[in-house]
């Protein structure tokens, strides 16, 4: 198991339900996309609040990880100013790790322990949701899915009020 000391959670995320996920189509949804200063993650199960919670038995994708130095990245590709890590719908914006090389890997961050199952492949939506060629840009790059397998809670280095307080 891989210990990723260093690695910074600069943002968290958690949406009520899917916008563009199984939405192949039809029109997206329109639900929010929420910055939390904390995250309950729960083993097996995803991330408590989230769309994907509970979503199917060893689902890869319990929970989301996205480089912020790639959101960066992205911005200046597709010519984005003033926008939020949350439009890359991922629910832990990190710092300081090669996400990619945790594929296949455990890891544990703040306590809590993973298993890097698949690059978070991006789909024809990101251009939609983003910016035309958000979708290519993020080829072989667009985060990582992982499975969490022990409970605890991630916290967020940004400076995010608690939901209804």
């Amino acid at each position: 198991m891989i210990n990723i000391p260093l690695v910074e959670i600069c943002h968290l995320y958690i949406s009520p339900g899917h916008n563009f996920f199984g939405h192949h189509g039809r029109e997206p949804d329109d639900y929010p996309i929420i910055e939390v200063p904390t995250i309950d993650c729960v083993a097996g199960h995803g991330i408590r609040g989230d769309r994907f919670f509970d979503y199917k038995e060893s689902y890869k994708g319990q929970i989301t990880f996205f480089a912020l130095e790639l959101f960066h990245h992205l911005c200046r590709a597709v010519e984005l100013r003033d926008c939020s890590p949350g439009l890359v719908r991922r629910n832990a914006i990190t710092e300081g790790v090669d996400l990619n090389e945790l594929i296949g890997q455990e890891f544990e961050v703040q306590g809590v322990r993973f298993r890097g199952t698949e690059e978070c492949r991006p789909c024809y939506w990101m251009d939609r949701a983003i910016a035309p060629g958000a979708e290519q840009f993020l080829k072989g790059r667009g985060g990582l899915r992982a499975l969490i397998l022990s409970d605890g809670k991630l916290r967020s280095t940004a400076s995010v009020s608690e939901i209804g307080g």
